[in-house]
């Protein structure tokens, strides 16, 4: 969202959006009544970087759906950039069974819920990768590679190396001076942020947390963590999900995240090297 937003130039890395915990719009269906969308907490004032870093659902809203007098991308931009990153398709790694999981537009709705609308609302989920995003690990482990290295999306496998064409599958064309914006603002989750519990003395770690809502219920969530490190000459990328994790408990993924890499500091520091 952040790069795509950056590319078309629907708004500028410093340019500050206010976040009271929510933004409303006009409900289609009770026009007397507003259709209310929530944060998780305020943030008050938020450029890109610090976005990224708290985890803000009203920024990334606004700039995927628009508001106000801020322009959004919209959610043919918005699916577009996220198959861009590979996201609905087959990462290629070699197991059987892969799923290419689901990037969500106006035709996919009106497919699955007879011909329904698609509403502004619609593309705020999707802002934030709620609604109908379908992801599996692997490709977030994949587009948290491609993050770190300014754009080379890779084919993963279980060998320890490839090499050839097989190996390196293409080059994302985006400016990589707005690959570090994103990646500073990775940093700054890890440093100060909803990735806190990853600032170790061990190695610098770039990371985001994601929390997706599991069907209607609102007793369980998978709790996300993805990043790379160490993030001044990244080698490893990671993606790491507690699957169906009490509502409250959103840090499930993290805190497993932090017990990996104490391990690797005192087991195998090679890898942070």
């Amino acid at each position: 969202m952040a790069l795509g937003a950056l590319n078309e130039g629907v708004i500028s890395p410093k340019k500050k959006i206010y976040d009271t915990g929510s933004i409303s719009i006009p409900n289609p269906y009770f026009p007397d009544k507003k259709s209310v969308f929530y944060d998780w907490k305020a943030h008050g004032w938020v450029d890109m970087r610090k976005a990224l870093a708290v985890s803000c659902d009203v920024y990334f809203y606004e700039i995927g759906g628009g508001f106000g007098g801020q322009k959004g991308l919209g959610i043919k931009k918005i699916g577009e950039y996220a198959r861009m990153f590979g996201l609905g398709r087959k990462t290629g790694i070699d197991l059987n069974g892969e799923k290419k999981g689901t990037v969500p537009s106006p035709e996919l709705k009106r497919k699955k819920l007879k011909n329904a609308i698609w509403r502004i609302g619609d593309t705020y989920n999707a802002s934030i990768g709620q609604g109908s995003f379908q992801v599996t690990p692997i490709q977030m482990a994949v587009y948290a590679a491609t993050l770190a290295n300014g754009g080379k999306i890779l084919r993963p496998h279980l060998i320890k190396s490839a090499s050839g064409d097989d190996f390196m599958k293409r080059k994302i064309d985006i400016p990589n001076r707005y690959f570090q914006i994103v990646k500073e603002g990775m940093r700054m989750a890890v440093l100060d942020g909803t990735a806190s519990g990853l600032n170790i003395s061990s190695v610098k770690i770039a990371a985001k947390t994601g929390t997706a809502e599991i069907g209607t219920s609102k007793k369980y969530v998978n709790s996300w963590v993805i990043g790379f490190l160490p993030y001044d000459n990244p080698k490893i990328a990671f993606a790491i999900v507690l699957e169906k994790g009490p509502a409250k408990n959103l840090v499930g993924a993290l805190y497993a995240a932090r017990q990996l890499f104490d391990w690797m500091a005192f087991n195998a520091p090679e890898y942070f090297k």
